[in-house]
């Protein structure tokens, strides 16, 4: 009997321990905070933002919350939870001051996860100069999708260590999600859909992007370097998308957006966009109907004639060392009809135009898939070379590329694009 006794006593402590250790799950992820909302109190939850303490975690539960904005900044370790994107939804739509949704700045450890947030003035959310950040299962749109929208869904800036994972941005006036001026980032198994720009990488270094999904939009994936900013981005890697039908009229705002080498100088039609950067590797994607340009490989010099002017440590227009290799392309048959009134899009009908004139064996195909603008450094040391910045391709089948000549294109009797792929093939 005492026996039994002392195997009772034991299993009662067992069952303790267990609750115990199940009641400190938080204390195991390390947040030693904990706090829980419902709707109905955002007075309390935006207190709580303003007044957070380093190791906290915010659960919202399931429900609408209407904000105004909402602010975290200088303190370390903390997590916003939601419910599920489809349960637990911030809209600020009322919204009548701040130019963000949601803004973090100088935050170290910032995870936000599982909820939507919705229709902001500005950014929906913009992390500005932190760092170990984790975007996962994020909503962000706007109902609108044209230039009344904000700039940028999901929006990491000036940070180091960023993970985006299993998002969808949608409704952006310039891109869904931006990572700007950051350092050590991927985007991986998110889909982007009706914004100007999918996702662009913009002066930001050592990014992978794979496993991605960006479709009816004006331009599906954007890479690109711009002038007059802290840092110069190189060493991305885009691999395993699926980059598809990015064909809609292009909505940027005039202002910031829409000015010199910003995202309004997407065509309609843009698959993927590579401008002004450096050591790009574009391989096993699938970029499917995207009929203006699969992959457009530009310099500063195709959007902004005093790119030369602005040349320093953190900028050079030229595009170099760019690898595109086994990747699946396709076109349709026609460019889509927003593309006839844009700019750029102007620029690349008049290319398979002259193409066709200049080739009556060409027999009227579309523009080859990969359009490089062809202003290389030879155009700064006055070298002659055929392929001075290595831009290497490999991608099988007729009618691949294009050097397009730009630098002769205001000049008819000079302009003649290019299909010879051969100095430009990998070796």
């Amino acid at each position: 009997m005492k026996q039994l006794f002392n195997f009772n006593v034991f299993a009662i402590l067992l069952v303790v321990f267990l609750f115990a250790c199940k009641g400190n799950t938080e204390l195991k992820d390390g947040y030693t905070n904990t706090l829980s909302f419902n709707p109905g109190e955002e007075a309390r939850i935006v207190e709580a933002f303003l007044s957070i303490k380093d190791n906290t975690s915010i659960l919202l539960k399931q429900g609408t919350y209407k904000f105004d904005n909402l602010s975290i900044a200088q303190v370390n370790h903390i997590r916003i939870k939601g419910e599920g994107f489809d349960k637990t939804i911030l809209d600020f739509s009322d919204q009548s001051q701040g130019g963000e949704g949601i803004r973090i700045t100088g935050v170290k450890g910032f995870t936000i996860d599982g909820l939507t947030i919705r229709d902001s003035k500005g950014d929906l959310i913009k992390i500005n100069k932190s760092r170990d950040v984790a975007i996962t299962n994020l909503h962000a749109v706007w109902k609108t999708a044209d230039s009344t929208s904000g700039g940028y869904a999901i929006y990491p800036v000036l940070c180091k260590n960023v993970l985006i994972e299993n998002c969808y941005a949608e409704g952006s006036s310039d891109a869904g999600i931006y990572v700007g001026q950051s350092d050590s980032v991927i985007v991986t198994k998110c889909r982007a859909a009706k914004n100007v720009a999918g996702c662009e990488i913009e002066n930001t270094a050592h990014a992978q992007v794979y496993d991605n999904e960006f479709y009816n939009n004006t331009a599906g994936f954007l890479i690109f370097d711009l002038p007059g900013l802290s840092q110069r981005g190189g060493y991305v890697k885009a691999y395993d998308n699926y980059i598809h039908d990015n064909n809609s009229r292009n909505f940027a705002k005039a202002g910031s957006f829409g000015t010199i080498s910003g995202v309004g100088n997407a065509s309609p039609g843009s698959g993927v966009i590579i401008l002004a950067a450096s050591n790009i590797e574009i391989y096993a994607n699938r970029i499917i109907n995207n009929n203006s340009s699969s992959i457009t490989i530009a310099s500063g010099f195709s959007v902004d004639d005093k790119a030369a002017e602005k040349i320093n440590g953190q900028y050079s227009p030229i595009s170099t060392h760019v690898k595109i290799y086994d990747n699946t392309i396709q076109m349709g048959d026609a460019f889509p009809e927003p593309a006839y009134q844009h700019h750029i899009g102007k620029l690349l009908v008049a290319i398979e135009q002259k193409l066709n004139v200049q080739d009556a064996l060409r027999k009227n195909k579309r523009i080859p898939f990969i359009m490089y603008d062809g202003f290389s450094s030879n155009i700064l040391t006055g070298a002659k070379g055929a392929n001075p910045d290595s831009i290497c391709i490999s991608q099988p089948g007729d009618n691949v590329f294009v050097n397009s000549d730009f630098i002769n294109m205001a000049h008819p009797e000079k302009w003649r694009p290019d299909t010879n792929m051969a100095p430009f093939t990998c070796k």
